[in-house]
């Protein structure tokens, strides 16, 4: 009989890319794989792609920081645990593998509640709170850095790496030149600004852009309703909400990456050995982890670091410049990272708390 394994994390996409990274190994595997994510949130569109059964259950967001939905969310992750319990008591998993977000928390309650052992992965330098509230009842938890391992319990942490899609690593330079419809083999940008978007970083390119197009193409990906239609037409500009499939077509195509400092955004930069520039998240408007992230890159010179409140076009525009005229050292640092072979060992985790 087929081990059965449900896997969790929501909320932005880099709650879901991990996931998607295991689960055709996992299906090599002969896993039975089934998803728990938000009703209506990114991890529901990503799914959709794979054969596989989806669940969606109720979720609240856990804030550090006032908000009027404060005190309607308590409810949500209660009625999360309910929604989480009646699928585990429907599915019978053998094992929970759970990359994060909210709506995780309810998730791995319920499967304590019901002895289902579960992996955790944390991708950030210091743990988020979500994994902070499951990581008492997990049975491993995988992490990303070096760094992290001081902020985890030493008998179930194992430094893991991120899992890469591998289809990032198979795309085809001119099939993305054609997507974005650039006709001339000028050097090429491209912006990422995370799956929901970035505000700063959109508006600085779109600043920056007539200075950068008299020696770059540019792929700006926006986020979600943040297109400007404006520049649509404009020729060796090429603008989109979000890309899926050609995503490995446009990072073969690019000389450099302007980014947020997601961890995972930023792990499958340094497999594909592409240079980049992060601006991420300021401490203000998040916990700080993109920062650490960022910093963490840039210490190994893999990146250039712009906080974003000295974000201009100026900068913006310098430093990538600078980043170019030295790609070759930083994709050389790049391929002596030594990066550790994360599926592998995540799926001999998942296997050996299977088999346990």
């Amino acid at each position: 009989m087929a081990k059965k394994i449900i896997l969790t994390g929501g909320g932005t996409a880099g709650h879901v890319t991990p996931n998607l990274a295991l689960i055709p190994h996992l299906q090599e595997r002969g896993y039975d794989i089934a998803y728990i994510g938000t009703r209506d949130g990114i991890e529901k569109k990503l799914i959709a792609d794979f054969n596989i059964r989806y669940y969606g259950i109720s979720a609240g967001k856990l804030r550090r920081y006032f908000d009027a939905k404060n005190f309607s969310d308590p409810f949500r992750v209660l009625k999360g645990f309910h929604d989480a319990g009646k699928v585990l008591k429907e599915e019978r998993p053998d094992v929970i593998f759970s990359k994060g977000g909210f709506v995780s928390v309810p998730v791995i309650h319920a499967a304590r509640s019901k002895k289902i052992p579960c992996i955790l992965h944390e991708s950030d330098l210091t743990p988020g709170l979500a994994n902070r509230l499951c990581i008492p009842f997990a049975k491993k938890v995988c992490c990303n850095f070096p760094e992290t391992l001081q902020y985890l319990p030493a008998e179930k942490t194992v430094l893991t790496g991120t899992p890469i899609r591998e289809e990032l690593r198979k795309g085809d330079k001119e099939a993305g030149r054609r997507f974005c419809g650039f006709t001339d083999e000028k050097p090429v940008i491209m912006v990422l600004g995370g799956s929901l978007g970035a505000k700063s970083i959109n508006d600085c390119m779109r600043g920056a852009m007539d200075v950068l197009m008299k020696e770059y193409n540019i792929i700006h990906i926006c986020g979600d309703e943040k297109m400007d239609n404006l520049k649509l037409t404009t020729p060796g500009y090429a603008q989109f909400e979000y890309v899926k499939a050609e995503l490995k077509d446009l990072f073969a195509l690019s000389d450099v990456v302007v980014s947020r400092a997601g961890a995972n955004s930023i792990c499958e930069l340094l497999a594909l050995k592409i240079p980049n520039v992060l601006v991420p998240l300021s401490v203000k408007n998040s916990r700080g982890d993109q920062l650490l992230n960022a910093r963490s890159f840039e210490a190994q010179g893999f990146s250039t670091v712009i906080e974003d409140e000295d974000l201009d076009e100026d900068i913006l525009i310098e430093k990538i410049n600078e980043v170019y005229k030295n790609r070759a050292a930083i994709i050389s640092r790049m391929e002596g990272s030594g990066q550790p072979d994360a599926i592998s060992s995540i799926l001999s985790l998942i296997d050996e708390v299977c088999a346990s």
